[in-house]
């Protein structure tokens, strides 16, 4: 249930920002593309790069007042390694192997920053 519920986080960023009224911007950088994509009010919602028209490279999604939502890196299209998502005080750490979720840690960043005191 809980991959599920990652899962659909991580479409629900993709889909969003298919969905905005301001146009993507794209930047050719060598090979590679940056691509940036916004929110409706002209924040950053989400930036990374693609390669031969998939994305490839560390991607960061942000909330509309710029807070980081997401980041995790693809690699010619398909998710790979260790992605993070932000939550209120909860940080998830997803690992995926073949596009598909591995491991799921949940991380309270209040825990975290207690202990560090």
């Amino acid at each position: 249930m809980m991959k599920k519920g990652i899962l659909l986080i991580a479409l629900l960023f993709s889909v969003v920002t298919f969905a905005q009224k301001m146009k993507p911007n794209f930047e050719k950088e060598g090979k590679m593309v940056k691509a940036t994509y916004f929110h409706d009010n002209g924040t950053v919602a989400q930036t990374g790069y693609l390669l031969e028209g998939k994305l490839h490279g560390q991607w960061y999604m942000y909330n509309q007042e710029g807070k980081k939502l997401a980041t995790g890196k693809y690699a010619h299209g398909i998710r790979t390694g260790k992605w993070f998502f932000w939550k209120d005080a909860i940080l998830k750490e997803v690992d995926f192997e073949d596009n598909q979720i591995a491991y799921v840690k949940n991380w309270n960043q209040a825990e975290v920053v207690a202990v560090n005191k």
